[in-house]
């Protein structure tokens, strides 16, 4: 492999969260509003008179307002679980510094879980109780599951979020905008779909451990069944009309 594929590879395992996250959550979203009408038109809704007009109004409004919030959300789920860290990482610290033998000890037990011979274990966290951020960093790893965030830029991951909502968000209606409505608009876009959601699976495969298969059958599932409740809810709700 090149180095810029690798490079190019990093990048996208360190964002794929976020693009997977935003681009399943867009495309669901605005298909969601594509299904629905077409459930209704199905209904012979009165609703469903407005066509292709109303799929790239509400479209378009779901797409962007929700896009915001998406990445909003994924800026302050950030700095909180950034805060979250720092409180409990200083509790852990003045914990090793006050407590060091029991900060060892601790740390010797999840060093044997991890198949160091306890003689050893032991020794190791003996050196490692002398610098109680160290401990405090091990124990809330080992402990708690938690990692610095400092490595995450926050603001790139709200903005990844943001753009991956956007882009894999306009595919379901993009065919209303280009179209105008007509007879075929609704197959197009499911197709337009189904490739958005399979291009996500693509991600995932590209970066993971998992089968091609695995990855596209996963996604496919997800968008398929969110599609097909928004579909139900349209025509259900059109009946009532």
């Amino acid at each position: 492999m090149s180095m810029a594929w690798l490079t190019a590879r990093g990048t996208l395992r360190t964002y794929l969260k976020q693009i997977v996250y935003g681009g399943n959550d867009g495309i669901v979203t605005t298909f969601a509003v594509v299904a629905g009408f077409a459930g209704a038109q199905a209904q012979g809704s009165a609703a469903a008179a407005f066509g292709a007009l109303a799929v790239v109004v509400f479209g378009l409004a779901n797409l962007t307002a929700d896009g915001v919030s998406m990445g909003m959300g994924e800026f302050l789920s950030g700095r909180s679980a950034r805060d979250i860290f720092h409180a409990r990482h200083r509790e852990a610290e003045a914990a090793a510094r006050a407590h060091p033998a029991e900060a060892a000890a601790a740390l010797a037990h999840h060093l044997v879980a991890q198949g160091l011979e306890p003689a050893a274990a032991r020794h190791a966290a003996d050196h490692l109780a002398d610098s109680p951020k160290l401990m405090a960093d091990l124990s809330l790893r080992y402990d708690h599951g938690m990692e610095a965030p400092e490595a995450h830029n926050i603001a790139a991951r709200a903005g990844m979020t943001f753009a991956a909502f956007i882009a894999f968000g306009a595919i379901p209606i993009l065919p209303y905008l280009l179209l105008a409505g007509g007879g075929l608009t609704f197959a197009i876009s499911l197709a337009a779909t189904a490739l958005a959601l399979a291009l996500l699976g693509g991600l995932r495969w590209a970066v993971s451990d998992q089968t091609l298969a695995t990855c596209l059958a996963e996604t496919l599932a997800v968008g398929a069944l969110c599609a097909g409740v928004a579909w139900g809810a349209g025509h259900l709700v059109a009946g009532l009309g």
